[in-house]
């Protein structure tokens, strides 16, 4: 249970995992590291001196303005594992060590307008609009601090460990033992003697009253802004004595977006697939994949099914699309657009279980994006439940080109199928056209 609640902690890790095992990912804002500092900052929480830079020309201006030389340069993608990652344009690292107003001049002119590649964006890469300039500090001791909402201790919960700096599912996982969690009552909130407490454990005897006074003022900002976490890795301490918060990630409650619409209006779009935030719009779910079957499903769980049987046979499928069990006509269409909005995918996958979704508006809706859209990719329609004789009396009549199939295996097998024949066609540049037979 250890492990899992810290690995909760990290979205990096969450995005990698649903890539790798299709778990649905839950929505929540993200913000970019610059924003949170200046949040912490403004609690007064000790952070080290930064700038915000737009363009290389801002760089070596702001830079003296700081009155520092020893400098970190952090590209501003939302994406874990910045510093190991290449930039198309060739730089390597999105976290860059300069020592001079003219080389930060350079790296940034590097850094901003280009696209950096790390482990968790995909070959596409992420735009890096702007650049964060911080104070670089010379490090003694470096600890890991943060606080999350987590379901096993029915609240907030504190975690730390005087192992900070480091990948922490790593640390979970190799030393559980090195981590520590204390919950929080919701009511009684961050009391001082509780906040001494953590201070006691962390080990930070000559700076206690400094570390309590952080820890409460976390929390603070934690409550007042419908924080889910507030993650500071590296907690850190410096040759003089001093604490800093040297790299801080914060994430908010998207339920909680009308108390805090200023929050939300710093969401950065440009760092997310516009598919997805087309979606939302509609009231559908979906998640970009990087495989050649489009999914169209009912439900997370059947979701999740779907593509793992389409793995098991060998398929790969090319999104997560949930329409939900109440989703209408247009819905439905848009949710066939968006799917095929994406070059790669060669063959749609309709799996409804018609609960309280209706197989025949599911139909409709088939009927309706196939025709506008003037589809010419393989259709494979598996229907079951609530009004399903309707749904494949309206596609049998209707002559577009589906493939209905009622078992869940064949259906996926015949997937798998035709993707990699349309996929081959289309690597060799041979032009398939689909027909239903007469």
């Amino acid at each position: 249970m250890a492990s899992w609640s810290v690995n909760r902690l990290n979205l990096r890790y969450l995005i990698r995992k649903f890539k790798e095992s299709n778990v649905v990912q839950k929505r929540q804002l993200n913000l970019h590291e610059h924003h949170s500092l200046k949040m912490l900052q403004l609690a007064g929480v000790p952070v080290p001196k930064f700038a915000v830079v737009n363009s290389k020309n801002e760089a070596a201006a702001k830079v003296k303005k700081l009155d520092i030389t020893e400098l970190v340069i952090k590209a501003q993608v939302l994406s874990g594992g910045r510093g190991k990652g290449t930039f198309k344009g060739g730089l390597k690292g999105g976290v860059r060590l300069v020592n001079s107003p003219e080389e930060a001049e350079i790296i940034a002119g590097q850094m901003i307008g280009d696209y950096l590649v790390t482990a968790q964006t995909g070959s596409k890469g992420l735009l890096c609009n702007n650049v964060l300039i911080t104070e670089r500090k010379h490090i003694v001791k470096e600890y890991y601090l943060a606080i999350t909402m987590e379901r096993k201790f029915g609240g907030p919960v504190v975690i730390f460990s005087n192992q900070g700096g480091v990948d922490i599912e790593t640390l979970s996982k190799n030393s559980p033992h090195a981590i520590s969690y204390v919950p929080v009552d919701i009511v009684k909130g961050m009391t001082k003697p509780l906040a001494e407490s953590i201070a006691d454990e962390i080990g930070l005897p000559k700076q206690k009253s400094k570390v309590v006074d952080i820890i409460q003022k976390l929390y603070d900002v934690f409550i007042q802004k419908d924080a889910i976490l507030i993650e500071v890795n590296p907690f850190a301490q410096d040759k003089e004595g001093n604490l800093w918060c040297i790299d801080a990630k914060l994430k908010f409650d998207d339920y909680a977006e009308f108390r805090q619409k200023i929050l939300h209006s710093l969401r950065d779009l440009s760092q997310e697939d516009k598919r997805e935030i087309e979606a939302t719009k509609f009231g559908l779910t979906f998640i970009a994949m990087e495989g050649s079957i489009g999914c169209l499903v009912n439900g997370a769980g059947l979701a999740m099914a779907t593509m793992d049987i389409l793995k098991y046979h060998g398929g790969l499928p090319a999104n997560f699309l949930d329409v939900g069990g109440g989703a209408n006509v247009n819905q439905v269409k848009e949710a066939f657009r968006i799917i095929t909005a994406d070059p790669n995918v060669m063959v749609v996958f309709v799996n409804i279980f018609g609960g309280i979704m209706r197989c025949d508006i599911i139909a409709e809706g088939i009927i309706s994006a196939v025709e506008e859209l003037k589809l010419n990719i393989p259709i494979i329609c598996r229907l079951q439940g609530t009004n399903v004789d309707e749904a494949r009396l309206l596609m049998g009549s209707s002559k577009i080109k589906i493939l209905p199939v009622s078992d869940l295996e064949e259906a996926s097998r015949l997937a798998v199928k035709l993707s990699q024949i349309m996929t081959f066609a289309s690597t060799s540049n041979i032009h398939v056209t689909f027909e239903m037979p007469l």
